[in-house]
């Protein structure tokens, strides 16, 4: 492309106020595990005092400014729509200053489809810089050319679902172009397309924060192992692997972690060749596991080993502690899973798949509200407008997405996410009203692709995928009909909210037919069964029957016994039987039950909860050893045993009912926005049970009789069950 035809081409892209895309030349192709690299250079007249940068690239970034990385894997996969693109919006000077200036950035291009990623046709970059509030152009074209040490390592590449690819880099052919002098005249120009051309469309602003960066630290303690050296890690993590090492040319250095597994879960791991000499490489794709493996040949004299943690932006504000170290481990063990599972989405899993399934992310946007602080919350609301904005020209929804190779509708879980347990649990925890009135009508759309029987129950939907959870004896006739009673919920609530009356009644009013058709048909006198159902009796149906209000209170302690004989819920599920007990008033059974089922997962050396029951201590069969759908025990320590719950959005006004069962002393804090904090600290004697509450600023606390006591008193003084206290420390008894 000559330089008139660039220029021309640049001027209509600002004339017509769209951002450009940067990318190879027409002759070079674009290959899966591309890495490009892109310089330009652009003169300040003035030292600037703000700038703004909206930068997107397909598919991750590095920035450099001057020489200096200002940007660490910039870019989220995409998209926000099947079309679409996320650009991020970096402000500050980012090492700009008045003079010439230095633009390098690195490109990674996935180049592949993923269950977390649509791949776009065009490797490339779009950059667009402010300063001081006025357009900043470059001084010269941008120049690009193929980063020469990055190459795709043999070995069995990662499994389908995954777009990352292997990473090899040959450190004899790197070449230092983030370098304000390295000389890029022989690169090529870079061919400009628009957004259109290049098939991302539209640049949506990036609606989570950039990762937090831990820094380089050194390991825990190293082990060799013949070749091998295990350097351990404090507990699972998201992290690039780095080592500095002394060696000739030609070695090749193996980098992957605990958890690499092959076939079809098969993941990541990166191959380094040497140069000669002393050096250093930091993998820039990261994995995860609890020990990163080194595999070094004869030859390699290693200085240092390190890693850099890198994950979502929250902080670990949420706590539980009670005096059973038991359930103080199993949540603490939830919430590093959880935080394992959030970066570009919720993720089911960090390794085999990093794919938003909803039925996952209906159990982890419920735990972080009581773990992590509100910038959690923002992950959900991403997860929550992509959902919607993904749906379907027949009204359907599906996940995961963002995804290019997967397309099936997994009914259930979609009736979850749209639920009572979903979209409206996101809103009581936030007060997130806009997105509500965002996605009402294309929930409206989806519930009304479910119809009804002339009795009033649903008509199961086979969608793509007529999944009800893994394991055994499922009684589907029943879990559909439940899960959509649980929907009718969400979206009765929802479309009061939003002031859509007639549907509001019209889902109460279907709900209540179904739930009176669904409890006088299935209920045997003991539990619910299905007419054509052979197996055990479903504890899933039977925990949902309960949780959908579908079971009438006075039957409570003829279902109680059965969740001491019945135990097939995988750990997804487990999170509504736990919670069905409760709401029977059954804590201290949902407790025991807590103890026995996740004794394995708690007991085991490894720091997060696995995906199934099955799983060894040595973190392979049956699934991944890093599943946030398994913490749901998070939550009911939180919300039932500690008793902290919310009443009106965003915890504006929140419940507190205790029960600690045979527990002593419970103590936890829910972080709220601003740096707010609700505190109880519970200590049970014979005979009563005495609260130290702090409520903070702009909330109110409703206080509430536990079961098994009569009385209440606020700081020496008697009260009534419905007080409200407002912001301050409480001294409450309850006898």
């Amino acid at each position: 492309m000559n330089k008139l035809l660039l220029t021309l081409l640049l001027l209509w892209s600002c004339l017509a106020g769209r951002s450009q895309v940067l990318t190879l030349p027409l002759s070079e192709p674009a290959t899966p595990g591309l890495w490009l690299c892109f310089r330009t250079r652009l003169h300040l007249d003035k030292e600037p005092s703000e700038a703004e940068l909206r930068i997107a690239a397909d598919s991750k970034y590095w920035l450099w400014i001057n020489g200096t990385l200002q940007v660490r894997e910039g870019g989220l996969k995409r998209g926000p729509n099947p079309q679409d693109t996320y650009c991020d919006v970096l402000h500050g000077t980012r090492g700009l200053h008045r003079g010439d200036n230095t633009v390098a950035v690195l490109v990674w291009y996935f180049g592949k489809d993923g269950f977390s990623h649509r791949n776009s046709p065009t490797p490339g970059l779009a950059f667009s810089l402010k300063v001081d509030g006025k357009p900043t152009d470059t001084d010269g074209p941008w120049r690009v050319c193929r980063h020469p040490a990055y190459y795709l390592p043999q070995g069995e590449a990662p499994n389908y679902r995954l777009p990352e690819s292997n990473i090899g880099f040959d450190a004899s052919r790197d070449i230092p172009f983030q370098l304000p002098d390295y000389d890029d005249r022989a690169w090529s120009p870079a061919r400009v397309l628009t957004l259109e051309q290049a098939g991302w469309n539209r640049l949506a602003d990036r609606p989570i924060p950039q990762w937090k960066d831990y820094g380089l630290k050194t390991y825990t303690r190293t082990e060799r192992k013949g070749n091998q050296i295990y350097a351990y890690l404090p507990y699972n993590a998201q992290v690039t692997p780095y080592l500095k090492i002394n060696a000739p040319a030609g070695l090749s250095v193996d980098i992957r972690t605990d958890n690499y597994r092959g076939g079809s879960a098969t993941n990541v791991f990166a191959r380094y060749t040497t140069r000669q000499g002393e050096q250093e490489f930091e993998c820039r794709g990261w994995m995860n596991g609890h020990c990163v493996i080194y595999t070094l040949p004869d030859g390699c004299e290693v200085q240092e080993l390190k890693y850099r943690e890198t994950g979502y932006d929250t902080a670990f504000d949420g706590s539980f502690w009670c005096d059973d170290p038991f359930l103080t481990r199993l949540w603490t063990k939830a919430q590093r899973t959880l935080y394992l599972t959030m970066r570009d989405t919720y993720m089911d899993c960090p390794d085999r798949e990093r794919a938003q399934w909803w039925g996952d992310v209906v159990n982890e946007l419920g735990e972080a509200f009581y773990a992590l602080d509100e910038k959690a919350h923002l992950l959900t609301r991403k997860g929550i407008s992509e959902l919607v904005d993904w749906q379907r020209a027949d009204s359907t929804l599906f996940a995961p997405v963002p995804a290019g190779n997967y397309k099936d509708e997994l009914p259930m879980q979609m009736l979850a996410s749209v639920g009572r347990y979903g979209f409206w649990t996101y809103y009581m925890g936030t007060g997130d009203r806009e997105l509500m009135e965002y996605v009402y009508p294309k929930v409206k759309k989806y519930i009304h692709v479910w119809k009804t029987a002339p009795d009033g129950l649903v008509i199961p939907r086979r969608g793509g995928w007529t999944w009800g959870d893994w394991g055994d004896n499922k009684d589907m006739e029943l879990l559909f009909n439940l899960w959509y009673a649980i929907a009718l919920d969400g979206y009765g609530r929802l479309a009061q909210l939003t002031g859509h009356e007639a549907e509001a009644r019209w889902a109460d009013a279907t709900a209540a037919r179904l739930k009176t058709a669904f409890h006088r048909k299935y209920w045997n006198g003991t539990c619910y069964r299905s007419p054509g159902y052979t197996g055990e009796p479903d504890d899933r149906a039977q925990a949902l029957a309960v949780v959908s209000g579908t079971l009438p209170p006075e039957l409570y302690p003829v279902l109680r016994p059965f969740f001491g004989r019945h135990y097939h819920a995988s750990p997804y599920m487990e999170k509504y039987v736990l919670q069905a007990l409760c709401q029977m008033g059954c804590h201290q059974d949902a407790m025991d039950r807590m103890r026995l089922r996740y004794k394995d997962m708690t007991d085991s050396p490894l720091t997060t909860l696995w995906e199934g029951w099955g799983i060894g201590n040595e973190g392979f069969g049956g699934g991944s050893y890093n599943h946030a759908w398994s913490g749901g025990p998070l939550t009911i320590l939180s919300q039932y045993i500690a008793g902290i719950e919310t009443v009106e959005p965003a915890f504006s006004v929140f419940s507190v009912c205790p029960h600690p069962g045979n527990l002593s002393r419970v103590k936890a804090t829910v972080s709220l926005s601003e740096g707010r904090s609700i505190g109880a600290d519970i200590r049970k004697d014979p005979g009563q049970c005495s609260l130290l509450l702090t409520v903070p600023r702009r909330t109110q606390a409703v206080l509430l009789l536990p079961q098994g006591y009569s009385r209440l008193e606020v700081d020496g003084k008697p009260a009534e069950p419905g007080t409200r206290l407002k912001a301050g420390s409480w001294q409450v008894v309850y006898r």
